[in-house]
């Protein structure tokens, strides 16, 4: 038996985080990792793979698109589908192994195998039981499905089997017209498939600014992707090469089929909590399957902490990243704090999508006095060079006291512009305040400053 300060369940973006930050505040930590490799989802079958196959698919869109007119002239490459599944596996083992030396350098225990918490002050791994005066549970999520829909990761597929496909397929439909699935819809648009993706809502990318979401479903669309909104997918049938998916129109209640040689489920995670004893640990939950925490992170049971998608709020790995930090630092006797007001959100699409703060919609129904202040990448010498005009800046400003209440992007770059306007949030801004300071040109972000000038006297440059 062997006994830690803490023991972190889950390596993820929010388990190998806390972990890290708990040794270096000098508490003797320990991370329970099952898999082969640490990097929970978002590294090892998430975020980071489904980045390289759409780096790699843009590169193709580029090529066929582009090129000829910068007068690069030549043969549009083919695509090499077992060579880019490389790529996009030595592009995971770089960051997996990096996490793994990051541990050693910190003097973090892998302990390896899947826990249980049999109780307060114990996780069990194996037939070891390790004691802990603090136990932090980040065991993420795993994808949700549909009734009716049975996932049988070779041609109805989750995310994970989305993205390592054996090859490119001629027909794809995807359940879900959220980030994932828009995601990888678009990998797979790009590399030729025909790609129809079915909705239940009336409109894509639900609780995004509307303005936005209608901009970037004509985007898609323009890129190839089909959309069917208002459906609700009742069932789907799978050979072992084809599958036929039965949906339902809400408005008419007509039923309707699709052939597909793969079918992506992609209706959203749910907290990934088996075996870990909870039941018997008497926690406390919410009525959508996850822990409930107070605003220390602390569960119900004396000594556990829970965070990133086991808990409420959205599914980011940097949600649950800055999680872990403040986690850490609780324990540790420090004041740990998280300011979700402030937590940005990202499509890596081409373009990018990327929000942080209120919707236009959310400032209605709070009853709201706002301005708004946009500005097109059409308007952007950079974006034009680049053959990036499409999308716009969009910054919802305090009518009264100026004070940056949200911004919503759809653009080139869309995913580190945000962030000036997540560290002018921070700390309180106006929108004169980003609007006074001198951005570099010829860059993107010029875009952000002239949005903030739109909601004062006006842009510059439009």
């Amino acid at each position: 038996m062997s006994a830690y300060d803490v023991i972190i369940i889950g390596s993820g973006p929010g388990g190998y985080v806390c972990a890290i930050r708990c040794a270096q505040l000098g508490l003797k930590t320990a991370c329970v990792e099952g898999r082969e490799t640490l990097g929970g989802t978002c590294l090892n079958i998430g975020c980071i793979p489904s980045k390289a196959l759409l780096h790699a698919s843009h590169m193709l869109h580029e090529a066929e698109h582009n090129f000829a007119e910068m007068g690069l002239k030549g043969k549009s490459p083919s695509v090499d589908w077992q060579q880019m599944q490389k790529y996009k596996q030595s592009t995971i083992d770089s960051n997996t192994g990096g996490i793994e030396f990051l541990f050693k350098k910190n003097k973090v225990d892998w302990i390896k195998g899947w826990a249980s918490i049999p109780e307060a002050g114990k996780v069990k791994v194996g037939d070891e039981i390790h004691e802990a005066k603090n136990i932090v549970i980040a065991s993420g999520s795993e994808p949700a499905t549909l009734p009716g829909v049975e996932i049988d990761e070779k041609v109805v597929v989750s995310s994970t089997g989305g993205l390592s496909l054996g090859k490119v397929p001629k027909k794809m439909v995807v359940i879900g017209a959220g980030v994932i699935g828009l995601e990888l819809g678009s990998v797979y648009a790009r590399l030729g498939s025909e790609v129809k993706v079915i909705e239940y809502l009336d409109h894509i990318t639900p609780g995004m600014d509307a303005e936005i979401s209608k901009q970037f479903q004509k985007t898609l669309k323009k890129q190839g992707l089909e959309f069917i909104l208002g459906a609700a997918v009742q069932s789907t049938e799978a050979t072992k090469q084809k599958a036929k998916v039965t949906y339902k129109l809400r408005k008419d209640d007509s039923e309707h089929t699709l052939d597909a040689d793969t079918v992506l489920v992609a209706t959203g995670r749910k907290p990934y909590v088996e075996g870990l004893g909870l039941d018997a640990l008497d926690m406390i939950m919410t009525k959508r399957g996850q822990i409930q925490v107070n605003d220390q992170w602390r569960t119900s049971v004396d000594g556990v902490y829970a965070i990133g998608d086991v808990i409420e709020g959205p599914m980011l790995a940097h949600k649950a990243e800055d999680e872990g930090m403040a986690v850490a630092e609780q324990i540790a006797g420090q004041h740990g704090h998280v300011n979700y007001g402030v937590i940005p959100g990202v499509i890596y699409t081409h373009p990018e999508v990327a929000n942080v703060g209120m919707t236009e919609e959310q400032l209605k129904e709070a009853g709201r006095d706002y301005k708004v202040g946009k500005f097109s990448f059409m308007g952007n010498a950079r974006a034009k060079a680049n053959f990036s005009g499409d999308g716009f800046v969009k910054m919802l400003a305090d009518k009264e006291t100026d004070r940056i209440l949200g911004c919503h992007i759809i653009g080139p770059a869309a995913g580190d512009l945000i962030h000036e306007v997540c560290v002018a949030m921070e700390f309180g801004a106006s929108a004169q305040d980003l609007a006074m300071t001198c951005h570099a040109h010829p860059t993107y972000s010029e875009a952000v400053r002239e949005a903030a000038l739109a909601c004062g006297d006006g842009p510059i440059h439009m």
